[in-house]
């Protein structure tokens, strides 16, 4: 009886692998691409970038497993998930900002994993690539470095008595000291000053900010990943003191500052996109430059002027794209 019994299992058993043989071949796994993308914190701009990465995929009709990791802001966490990345061995790696593709490439570059970043303001500062016009050892992608001279000129035409500039930042962040050496340096040809104040983590911008207090006519803001994160108490601040702030990040202008001139994020998550794809589609990502966004932006704040009672001259009004009024 029990030999019937084991001779029916096997049979059973055998009956069911072959129709998951079949099953298997008449319905292949689809996605055996896998794209990995990891950003340093929760942001509107950061997400916007990263849905132009993943429509540019569908509309180029790359079927892969997209696999997502937020760092929250963290350090550690970005090395973590950049850890867990590379075990997973994805086909490309996407890391968005500068924190998070350091962390990336720390850990993909020994593994032979392709890393195409996005949004990382001076990759030649961050040691990701020898130029701005090459590809580094297995790492390319689209520097975001913001406009400095238009942004400026925005500064001069909305301020024309402003003379001194305030800015916060992270200064652990390389992607922020390569931004304001640059914006300091057209500034200083322009007969203005720049002021600095320091906040090495989130719970510091709001005292940073306070500092510029009585000291400045106006406050920029690079792309800096720590003062973005914590932009509403920033702006708390500024809009107490009656200071206008001019950021490097679109939607930071509808957070409440006042105007910024600034790389379109979508299109620059399509255009990076369309190299993660060149990418999976076979291409030496060794024959593949740093490339700079196409599209550039000015957005403004009516709401945020009326509060500081700023008028916008009427060739800013005419040439804004996007313009945040309730």
């Amino acid at each position: 009886m029990k030999s019937l019994n084991l001779k029916k299992f096997v049979y059973v058993g055998i009956v069911l692998l072959g129709m998951v043989l079949a099953s298997l071949m008449l319905n292949p796994v689809k996605n055996q691409v896998t794209v990995a993308i990891t950003q340093i914190v929760p942001h509107p701009s950061l997400d916007l970038i990263r849905k132009g990465i993943e429509d540019e995929l569908k509309e180029q009709k790359i079927e892969c497993d997209i696999l997502f990791e937020n760092a929250q802001g963290n350090i550690a966490v970005a090395s973590q998930i950049a850890t867990k990345f590379v075990s997973l061995k994805p086909n490309v790696i996407v890391p968005i900002t500068t924190p998070s593709t350091q962390a990336v490439y720390a850990a993909a570059n020994s593994q032979n994993i392709p890393v195409v970043f996005a949004a990382v303001n001076d990759p030649v500062s961050a040691k990701l690539v020898p130029s701005m016009d090459k590809a580094g050892k297995g790492i390319t992608g689209v520097s975001d470095l913001p406009p400095v001279a238009d942004q400026l000129a925005l500064i001069q035409e909305i301020l024309p008595k402003a003379k001194k500039i305030g800015v916060v930042y992270n200064p652990g962040e390389s992607n922020s000291v390569a931004v304001l050496a640059l914006f300091e340096k057209v500034l200083t040809q322009n007969g203005m000053t720049l002021s600095r104040a320091t906040a090495a983590n989130m719970v510091d911008v709001a005292a940073a900010t306070k500092s510029l207090v009585g000291k400045v006519d106006a406050i920029y803001i690079p792309n800096d990943n720590t003062v973005v994160a914590a932009l509403e108490a920033l702006i708390k601040v500024v809009q107490e003191n009656g200071i206008p702030v001019f950021c490097a990040d679109p939607e930071s202008v509808k957070q409440g500052c006042l105007a910024a001139v600034t790389h379109s994020q979508y299109g620059l998550g399509r255009q990076t996109g369309k190299m993660v794809a060149k990418v999976l589609k076979g291409t030496d990502i060794q024959k593949l430059p740093v490339e700079r966004p196409a599209v550039v932006e000015l957005s403004i704040n009516q709401d945020t002027a009326k509060v500081l009672n700023i008028a916008f001259p009427e060739a800013v009004l005419a040439r804004a794209q996007h313009i945040v009024k309730k």
